[in-house]
């Protein structure tokens, strides 16, 4: 799915761009924003696999979502903090605003994307 795939994108351009960070930053800023973007599409992939389970499908899109917000900040403070330029992340701020988009729709609508309450008999 389009989710799936700019998410993906998103973070490898977040791990080329961490790639420039102090050495200091190794496991504090560095080793947070690549976690965070990563987790959102792992997030994603457990979800859409048990969308048989609508309930457990939305906790995790809302899970993926949770993290895409978290890396949203994790951007902000590389570019306070002087590593980046707002310019350089602008493009992936853009990416995870359509991502976010994207999961907001399936937390919302989540038999739109196949997850299917049992029919109660």
């Amino acid at each position: 799915m389009k989710v799936y795939q700019v998410a993906f994108e998103a973070a490898m351009m977040i791990f080329q761009l961490s790639k420039r960070f102090p050495p200091e930053e190794k496991y504090s800023l560095t080793d947070q924003v690549r976690r965070s973007s990563r987790s959102v599409t792992a997030q994603y992939a457990e979800g859409y696999r048990k969308k048989r389970y609508p309930l457990h499908f939305v906790a995790k899109m809302t899970d993926s979502d949770g993290e895409n917000a978290e890396t949203q900040v994790w951007l902000q403070y590389a570019v306070a903090c002087g590593y980046v330029k707002q310019e350089e992340v602008d493009p992936i701020i853009e990416m995870t605003i359509e991502v976010g988009k994207m999961l907001g729709d399936m937390i919302e609508n989540p038999e739109k994307y196949g997850a299917r309450y049992p029919d109660k008999k």
